[in-house]
């Protein structure tokens, strides 16, 4: 396996373990920060791009992540040699993430019963039931985080580029942004291995008191991304931020 490959399963890892953490920890019975609200989940998410990427950097990986950032880079560079690769990683690390989440709650389970509140730990769900509604926005809300996110490195915003280090920060700044303004219809997926790969640890887990995994919805927080990925590759293409 190469130190990139690994690279994405790891920083893809530690981003759910810290996400989804921060979401159990809000919502789960009994847990110290029950109740915490969107703003600490927004928050916890925020911070777990940021320390994702950073530690997919720290082991020889690019920080990715995401199947729709890594489908976009690839049309922007016209090198398509990794997508297979940087996904399945990705899904893998996603589903370890999840389970490490299971695990560090584990005792919270059985004293949650509202099985929604329990898969929403693992898995997007809409707040108003409307598939094609809800693809919508989880492809505009894609297409905006891909584009800003690229912005970060464009020649008009530094003709040097970053400096090292810096770009995690402004990643997870940018998705903390975007669960206040976008999230509050889908939870905000924005990225199909946040979404699947959890989705699928749900389905597998032996979690106490757990309900269906809603595959009705699933392909939309995985479809619906990966088209705003490639539509916003094309627009920074147009537009010379790429």
């Amino acid at each position: 396996m190469s130190a990139q490959i690994f690279g994405e399963f790891f920083g893809t890892l530690i981003l759910m373990a810290i996400g989804d953490g921060t979401v159990a920890c809000a919502l789960l019975k009994q847990s110290k920060g029950e109740n915490g609200g969107w703003l600490a989940i927004t928050t916890g998410w925020g911070l777990a791009v940021m320390s994702g990427v950073m530690a997919s950097l720290a082991v020889g990986g690019v920080g990715h992540l995401n199947p729709a950032v890594t489908v976009a880079l690839a049309i922007g560079s016209g090198d398509y040699s990794n997508v297979v690769p940087f996904i399945t990683a990705q899904m893998i690390g996603a589903f370890c993430g999840a389970v490490v989440v299971w695990l560090l709650y584990l005792p919270h389970w059985a004293k949650t019963p509202d099985q929604g509140t329990k898969l929403g730990i693992f898995c997007t769900g809409p707040a108003i039931r409307s598939i094609p509604m809800n693809a919508l926005t989880e492809f505009l809300a894609t297409t905006i985080f891909v584009i800003v996110g690229f912005s970060f490195g464009s020649k008009g915003v530094s003709a040097t580029g970053l400096p090292g280090g810096f770009g995690p920060y402004l990643w997870g700044m940018l998705v903390w942004v975007m669960g206040l303004s976008c999230g509050g219809p889908t939870g905000y997926a924005i990225n199909p291995a946040r979404d699947l790969g959890p989705r699928i640890a749900h389905q597998l887990l032996p979690i106490a008191g757990k309900g269906g995994s809603d595959w009705g919805y699933a392909l939309v927080p995985v479809l619906a991304p990966l088209a705003g990925g490639v539509f916003a590759a094309i627009i920074c293409k147009a537009t010379g931020i790429i």
